[in-house]
């Protein structure tokens, strides 16, 4: 570990929204990469504190943080921590969500999904890109990754279409922007996932295993390590030219 492609060998990571999904499994590629790990949750802590235990098996270092993302007093004093922990941290990866579609908040309104929507995804995808980039600028700068959907920018019919769209568009969009106002010395990316079999995936029925092999050219559902790989590539100094971009991972979709 720690001397082939994409090496992250002892540096510091954070992974938000870290407890499952695609962030777990962001957090353990990039200790098979070398990386010491800050994971992140809001209430999964137990889920949290497994992932921690699979990296310290790993032979890396992790802690898990608390924090509410939907407090806008929050973030600042969360970044204020973990760079207090760590010293300084040279990677970051704002990958927390809302979940709408497997949580209670599924019964929620148009109109309360919406606010989570822009509250958590959204506003601390951007506040806190401002703040640790500012951060990683006065020091030895770093890179950071967010995270969007490859169909925010070209529309899916229905009520969770319209909302996540007008949320990854936002977050595409300002990864672009904050990319050139950051640069040279923090390198600002996204990932657009496609169809990934995440916990939703797994439960959803025939229409929807139909469709995905239907819309995705490579014929199977892309899973969370697909999501994982790439963003260890972004992190890494194999990537250094890399900047201000969004990229499509989702087995041809769309292409």
């Amino acid at each position: 570990m720690g001397n082939e492609f994409a090496n992250l060998e002892g540096l510091q990571v954070v992974v938000t929204g870290s407890s499952s999904g695609i962030g777990k499994a962001i957090a353990i590629e990039l200790a098979r990469a070398g990386a010491d790990i800050f994971l992140h949750c809001c209430h999964s802590v137990e889920k949290a504190s497994a992932v921690s235990e699979e990296i310290s098996q790993l032979g890396r270092k992790a802690e898990v943080i608390l924090c509410d993302f939907s407090k806008v007093d929050q973030l600042e004093s969360f970044v204020d921590q973990v760079w207090s922990k760590a010293g300084s941290i040279p990677l970051w990866v704002n990958n927390a969500g809302v979940d709408l579609l497997t949580t209670p908040d599924r019964s929620s309104s148009y109109e309360q999904k919406l606010q989570k929507l822009l509250d958590v995804d959204v506003r601390s995808t951007l506040l806190l890109s401002r703040y640790v980039a500012k951060r990683m600028s006065e020091g030895s700068g770093g890179s950071i990754l967010n995270i969007g959907w490859d169909q925010a920018d070209r529309g899916m019919e229905g009520e969770s279409g319209e909302l996540f769209s007008a949320a990854k568009n936002a977050i595409m969009g300002a990864t672009k922007s904050l990319a050139k106002s950051y640069a040279p010395s923090v390198r600002i990316n996204c990932i657009a996932p496609g169809w990934i079999k995440t916990y939703w995936g797994e439960k959803a029925g025939d229409y929807w295993q139909e469709r995905v092999l239907d819309e995705t050219p490579l014929n199977r559902w892309g899973l969370p390590e697909d999501i994982a790989k790439m963003a260890r590539f972004l992190l890494s100094q194999d990537a250094s030219f890399i900047t201000g971009q969004v990229i499509n991972v989702n087995g041809g979709a769309y292409c």
